[in-house]
């Protein structure tokens, strides 16, 4: 080929692969854009409609924590006899029904609250077992006498997963 004819042929071409390579570019921006705006008007719409929903479940689960407080539970449920295992056993089942009634908020709340919530809650579950398993305990009078008395020693299990609702709330604003 002739020199000449190769420099024209450049010559043409250049800048057409130039303009097609900044025209390609522009217009990828421009549907990027177009399609992230797309999504985060759904995501706003959809959060205008989930918002209430996950704020009832972090009501109802503020509700539960304060219900499993050892400070109310045993306030609240009153023994059903003098046996002190009776009584564990009852408080422990009251726990779990109400644990079992909220299950299905887990859907609306992050798994790490959800996870802190559980964890309070097998807290306390485990804060009464092993006061009904201290010797000088003898009656469910007694066993309700030394988790109240513990209370006041240390905070309940239900506090700390309270204060993490209430963060996780005040990033919804």
């Amino acid at each position: 080929m002739n020199s000449p004819l190769i420099v024209e042929i450049m010559a043409y071409t250049l800048p057409s692969l130039i303009t097609g390579g900044v025209a390609y570019f522009l217009f990828n921006s421009h549907f990027k854009d177009q399609q992230n705006t797309r999504r985060w008007l759904l995501q706003k719409d959809n959060q205008a409609s989930t918002l209430p929903v996950r704020l009832q479940a972090y009501e109802r689960m503020t509700l539960f924590m304060e219900r499993i407080n050892p400070s109310q539970l045993m306030v609240r449920i009153s023994p059903l006899s003098e046996d002190k295992n009776d009584y564990r056993n009852f408080v422990i089942a009251q726990i779990e029904q109400e644990f079992e009634h909220n299950l299905a908020q887990q859907i609306y709340i992050s798994e790490r609250c959800w996870s802190i919530i559980v964890t309070a809650k097998n807290a306390t579950i485990q804060m009464i077992r092993l006061a009904a398993a201290n010797e000088k305990v003898t009656n469910a009078d007694g066993l309700r006498e030394l988790v109240l008395s513990d209370l006041l020693e240390k905070p309940s299990p239900s506090s700390a997963a309270l204060a993490f609702i209430k963060d996780e709330v005040g990033q919804l604003w």
